[in-house]
């Protein structure tokens, strides 16, 4: 009998940091997307600027050239622009996305859409600049969350289990 008990808490134990290490691990993946999408942007202007391809056509390929979370927006947006104009499909694009973003994150990455497929090309590369600066702002606010908040969750986890071990000892 004393055995089953301690497996138990055995589990408890490890059942509460994974809780804390999966927490905490959203902060990680906030930053890598934010930084992906960073990275798919600057891709996104240099094809406007020399390659002269619909959007439609860029999206797609950024899409198979980026992780799965963050290709989605794109292909999202890219089926979307079949039926309704870029810098809609976009912004549909992005409050639809499954991803780890907050609503600042979405925010920023909306105001892309203000110029997306209205403009020449000047236009649409400065607002992709913009959004980019934006964007560094957001992975530089993410990344000190992640400093703060990783170790956190993890070692909460950790003492929450502890604690629930010690009470039901």
């Amino acid at each position: 009998m004393q055995i089953i008990k301690y497996i138990m808490l055995f589990i408890i134990l490890v059942a509460c940091s994974l809780i804390g290490r999966y927490i905490s691990k959203k902060y990680i993946i906030r930053v890598n997307e934010l930084e992906e999408i960073k990275n798919a942007l600057n891709m996104f202007q240099s094809k406007i600027k020399f390659t002269y391809e619909p959007i439609p056509e860029i999206f797609e390929e950024i899409s198979k050239n980026t992780s799965q979370t963050v290709g989605q927006v794109f292909q999202t947006a890219k089926e979307k622009m079949q039926t309704k104009t870029a810098n809609i499909a976009w912004e549909e694009a992005i409050e639809e996305s499954q991803n780890s973003l907050t609503k600042d994150d979405k925010h920023v990455l909306k105001t892309l859409s203000k110029l997306l497929g209205q403009t020449d090309i000047e236009g649409q590369t400065s607002q992709i600049e913009i959004t980019q600066k934006f964007l560094e702002t957001q992975i530089k606010e993410a990344q000190e969350e992640k400093t703060k908040n990783e170790k956190l969750y993890s070692k909460l986890g950790i003492t929450i289990g502890l604690a629930i071990v010690i009470i039901l000892c």
